[in-house]
């Protein structure tokens, strides 16, 4: 879009780009969100690493931690060999977390460890990894109040507004419609 909101967009997403900032991009469903995450890390110094996402909501909270963080072999029932988690194996590259909201609370202290001290603990272990990952997170909940309501950490919420890209939904930008249609019409 060419309308003053996505200008500033694009303006959020120039200084993303290179800062290495833990971004939190918010909007409805349909605003592009994906697209701005997408476009952030194929710009950034990472843009030759791997770009790795997870749907918060559609794996299992029981499974979230281990997909994430990985699990040694034992762990927990099922647990047949060790296994790597995201943020290992997008080392150098980008954890994109879509729908960050839905994340299970005890998911969420390990993804504040995450943050705060670059490194992961397998599930099962006790020894840490350290990892080189940005992390860019989704969302198209309000996160203050899934924090009062007990379903979203605050201090977790802090650290991931590291630099927030809020995505205007296209009825704000109205301009924007026939830039859209004649490129949907092109497609």
């Amino acid at each position: 879009g060419n309308s003053i909101e996505m200008r500033e967009v694009r303006a959020l997403m120039e200084i993303a780009i290179d800062s290495g900032f833990t971004v939190l991009i918010t909007g409805e469903t349909g605003t592009g969100k994906e697209l701005v995450a997408k476009a952030i890390h194929y710009s950034s110094p990472r843009k030759g690493h791997p770009l790795l996402d997870r749907n918060c909501g559609a794996i299992p909270k029981e499974l979230l931690a281990s997909d994430l963080f990985g699990h040694r072999k034992g762990a927990f029932a099922g647990a047949q060999e060790d296994k790597v988690g995201l943020f290992e194996a997008a080392s150098g590259g980008t954890v994109l977390l879509d729908e960050i909201s839905e994340m299970s609370l005890d998911a969420q202290i390990h993804l504040l460890r995450v943050l705060q001290e670059r490194e992961v603990q397998r599930l099962g272990e006790n020894i840490s990894r350290d990892v080189d990952v940005r992390i860019i997170a989704m969302t198209n909940k309000d996160l203050t109040e899934a924090g009062k309501a007990g379903r979203f950490r605050e201090d977790l919420y802090y650290r991931l507004s590291e630099f927030p890209i809020p995505i205007p939904p296209l009825r704000e930008r109205t301009e924007d419609i026939p830039l859209l249609a004649e490129h949907f019409l092109q497609e």
